[in-house]
């Protein structure tokens, strides 16, 4: 008994260590430029926590989803994962849905989509907003694990075909992810 123990011991410990193993901590300033009512531009620390990778059977499967149901059903499916955390200011954040870490070039490129949180006053006044859920981010990060990259914070995603995928912004322009550092862990 007492050496079944140990033995589950071990290997809860062993888990949660490359469990911890695989976190890694982006963290960065992001301005966002409004539009529609709200033409003010705000400028808010960000942090990107990864937890996880998404596959690239996930990744086709996300893409699968997205042309037999629409953005409905992506966010849907988005909700019942959590690869990830967004967070702007000192705000909880939000849970992240896929998180994708590439080579491009010299580069690792870090691409992340996320159901965004929408308001009590958006959904009451039927604001054309709604109809953006996602927030979509990229990160482009050299090898000393500096970078930035482009936030679109209400974004709308479609599917064009063969492996086009489009996301289209709510606002007039993507908003900027400035000084991104690699806090912890490794991106590779």
């Amino acid at each position: 008994m007492r050496k079944n123990i140990f033995s589950l011991l071990i290997f809860t410990l062993t888990i949660a260590s490359s469990t911890y193993a695989q976190r890694s901590t982006l963290t960065g300033t992001a301005v966002i430029y409004g539009s529609g009512y709200n033409t003010r531009t705000i400028s808010r620390t960000f942090t990107l926590i990864i937890n996880d990778r998404s596959s690239t059977s996930d990744l086709t499967g996300f893409v699968e989803t997205l042309q037999s149901g629409g953005q409905d059903a992506l966010k849907r499916e988005l909700d019942r994962r959590d690869v990830g955390r967004f967070s702007l200011g000192s705000s909880v954040g939000v849970p992240v849905g896929a998180i994708r870490v590439d080579r491009d070039g010299g580069d690792t490129r870090i691409r992340a989509i996320f159901t965004r949180s929408i308001g009590f006053g958006e959904l009451r006044q039927g604001l054309r907003s709604v109809d953006y859920p996602f927030g979509y981010l990229e990160i482009r990060m050299d090898e000393r694990g500096r970078g930035e990259g482009t936030i679109i914070p209400a974004a709308k995603i479609r599917f064009r075909g063969g492996d086009t995928i489009e996301v289209e912004d709510f606002g007039t322009f993507p908003g900027r992810l400035m000084g991104v550092s690699l806090r912890d862990g490794r991106l590779r």
